[in-house]
């Protein structure tokens, strides 16, 4: 917590926080797997780089170079003993001056790390997942940046989650303001028809997702043709097979959208990737290993 190591516990923020009132925040979520040679983090330093990137869209000075916040995440996982977990770099507003203006407050930066599974449960990893197209749409790229992974953003997640769980869903799926599907309230998502893989393009609205760009590596060393291009409501309905993307949420299948089942239920395609990506978080694969950063 801004360069010092501090018990959980003592972790805390004034209520006057800045970032807390506005928004003004953005973060990452990065996790580290157990290997055979030790803890390993994968894709530290693009997950890093996309941090600091989302900082300079919202105009934040940030106090930490790359250098050092890599520091910190090797530190902190070294420090906590926990050989697999869940890791939160956040950079917000601080406690300075109330009003929208934050460039009058100092900007704090925090790495936080736990224990977490599968966030859509082991059993969506394995059976799939029921989703549902949420009727709030994805912001638009003229009302907040969607490639910057700011707090402010999630609370459109947030009403899509919330909607879709309180209608018996376990995830939701949002379009855009055009009508074309974007993600996930915190997930990339893709289609498979006719043995063709396809993701919503960035122009979408969505944010480029590392475990996105991970599956579409996967998919050109299986051979399997790949595209970026949008896609409508109806055809979710008509996908033999539909799979979110995401730190958190890893390669998880779609089983059902709005009560229509997705293709047979197999997910041959999605089974494929889930293993090439499993191999890939811990150090199985050797032509992934330059993702992986391994503690000292």
């Amino acid at each position: 917590m801004d360069g010092k190591l501090v018990p959980w516990d003592d972790a805390q923020v004034h209520v006057l926080t800045h970032g807390l009132h506005y928004g003004y925040a953005v973060f990452e979520g990065i996790r580290c797997h157990r290997t055979e040679r030790g803890s390993a983090v994968f894709r530290l330093e693009e997950h890093l780089t996309r941090f600091l990137e989302s900082a300079r869209i919202y105009r934040m000075k940030m106090p930490f170079d790359l250098a050092a916040l890599r520091r910190a995440t090797l530190d902190l996982i070294a420090a906590n003993r926990v050989p697999e977990a869940y890791l939160r770099p956040i950079a917000f507003s601080g406690y300075g001056q109330m009003g929208l203006d934050p460039t009058q407050s100092p900007i704090c930066v925090a790495i936080g790390m736990w224990e977490w599974g599968a966030y859509l449960g082991a059993d969506g990893v394995e059976r799939g997942v029921r989703a549902t197209v949420s009727s709030w749409v994805r912001m638009d790229s003229r009302s907040l940046p969607p490639q910057a992974k700011c707090a402010a953003n999630y609370a459109n997640s947030a009403l899509a989650k919330m909607e879709a769980v309180s209608g018996g869903y376990d995830e939701a799926i949002l379009l855009n303001s055009a009508g074309v599907v974007a993600e996930g309230p915190g997930e990339n998502i893709f289609r498979v028809k006719h043995g063709i893989v396809s993701t919503p393009p960035a122009s979408s609205g969505i944010l480029r997702g590392i475990t996105r760009d991970s599956v579409i590596r996967f998919l050109m060393d299986e051979g399997l043709e790949f595209r970026r291009n949008d896609f409508t409501r109806e055809e979710l309905f008509t996908s033999d097979e539909l799979f979110y993307t995401g730190t958190a949420a890893g390669i998880t299948p779609i089983r059902e959208v709005d009560g229509r089942p997705i293709g047979t239920g197999t997910y041959p395609i999605t089974k494929r990737l889930q293993a090439r990506y499993e191999d890939a978080i811990h150090a199985r694969t050797p032509q992934y290993e330059g993702w992986l950063t391994f503690g000292t």
